[in-house]
């Protein structure tokens, strides 16, 4: 993968949705604990879980 160098000012925030209780919410409206549990957790991934089955 190459790697693109841009510089801040052309760079634009993104911001973070999850589904949390049923409903989608960006991420920065969480309070700290929770933004803590988020950074955290780990993907879904549905080829692995495949892959544990298959074994």
């Amino acid at each position: 993968m190459k790697k693109t160098n841009i510089p801040d000012s052309e760079r634009t925030k993104c911001e973070i949705w999850t589904r949390v209780m049923g409903y989608h919410r960006p991420v920065s409206q969480f309070n700290a604990g929770k933004q803590s549990e988020h950074r955290e957790r780990t993907p879904f991934r549905e080829e692995r879980v495949a892959e544990q089955r298959a074994a």
